[in-house]
């Protein structure tokens, strides 16, 4: 007898997922930064895909209620890891390294509402005024976030501004916002995969494509590398941020997108520089200026605003 497909969360839980997933990512880019000083990108970033793979394999095993992937579907889930984890990684840490980190910041700003464009273009979503003004909230609490690190840097910022060529900034911006696109895409397209494949077997499957495209610049990276320089907490480090990254993160986000919209879930992005302003300030050392702390406030209203029940849900309650 064939089983019962996964039935979607409730929506109060699909938000607590959503927010968990975003939170968990900000969590670990910002405890990740010793990896990054230890260990080469590419190779970070593969070793990553490794030990997921390692992780669940069982995931991939497809669950008896599911139909067989048709040739549509295994372009999405190939879409998904090339754009979201591939592309994605690409563009952000080019485009960085070409702008200044307030530039990028401000640009990333604009996740939510891109979610927003394509999922009303691609998924035919509808945007409530009240989701509209909710995403603007997180646009402009992120924005504003970015905006006020310049305040704690702003000398190095100078000096940084005038040793790189400013040639290169505009393209570094644009490969931000490539990096924008690549998120948002990933987003809506996970809300379409979640309509005929189980959460588990997405995180897995992308997870495992990601392995097979970022292997040839891993082993270019390990080739030379000399890992005996790493210290042993590295490694511990190294296994979290795995298991954070193409594990637990992913699962929570598409299990929350079988309940939630694509673009209604986007405004939860801005969990992710509220976690890692906290973890810098737990357990890091770091301080938040006042405008910070007002940048979170409006984060914070963006994702209120945009779960409060709407009039039609109370009406039918």
């Amino acid at each position: 007898m064939p089983l019962k497909a996964v039935a979607a969360p409730p929506l109060w839980l699909a938000y607590v997922f959503l927010a968990l997933s975003m939170s968990l990512v900000g969590s670990y880019v910002a405890l990740s930064k010793p990896l990054v000083a230890a260990l080469p990108v590419f190779l970070l970033a593969w070793m990553r895909f490794g030990i997921g793979a390692l992780a669940m394999p069982h995931w991939l095993i497809k669950p008896a209620h599911e139909p067989p992937m048709s040739r549509h579907t295994r372009g999405l889930i190939f879409l998904e890891s090339f754009l979201g984890n591939f592309l994605f990684t690409i563009c952000m840490l080019f485009g960085v390294s070409m702008t200044t980190a307030v530039s990028a910041g401000v640009i990333m700003a604009g996740i939510p509402a891109m979610v927003a464009l394509l999922s009303r273009v691609f998924l035919g979503e509808r945007i409530t005024r009240r989701v509209a003004v909710a995403i603007a909230l997180a646009a402009l609490g992120i924005g504003l976030f970015s905006l006020s690190k310049s305040e704690l840097s702003n000398h190095d910022l100078q000096g940084l501004q005038a040793n790189s060529p400013h040639n290169t900034s505009w393209l570094g911006n644009l490969l931000v916002f490539g990096a924008v696109v690549c998120e948002a895409s990933y987003a809506v397209i996970g809300k379409k995969l979640t309509a005929h494949i189980s959460p588990k077997r997405i995180t897995a499957l992308i997870n495992l494509w990601g392995l097979t495209l970022m292997t040839p610049l891993g082993l270019y990276a390990a080739w030379t590398f000399d890992f005996t320089r790493v210290a042993g907490p590295m490694w511990m480090l190294l296994v979290f941020y795995a298991l954070a990254a193409s594990v637990w993160t992913v699962w929570l986000w598409m299990t929350g997108l079988k309940t939630v919209p694509a673009a209604q879930a986007g405004v939860f992005t801005v969990m992710l520089p509220i976690s890692a302003a906290a973890v810098g300030v737990l357990a890091l050392g770091e301080h938040l200026s006042g405008l910070q702390l007002l940048a979170f406030a409006l984060c914070l209203a963006g994702v209120v605003l945009a779960t409060l029940p709407s009039r039609s849900v109370k009406a039918s309650a």
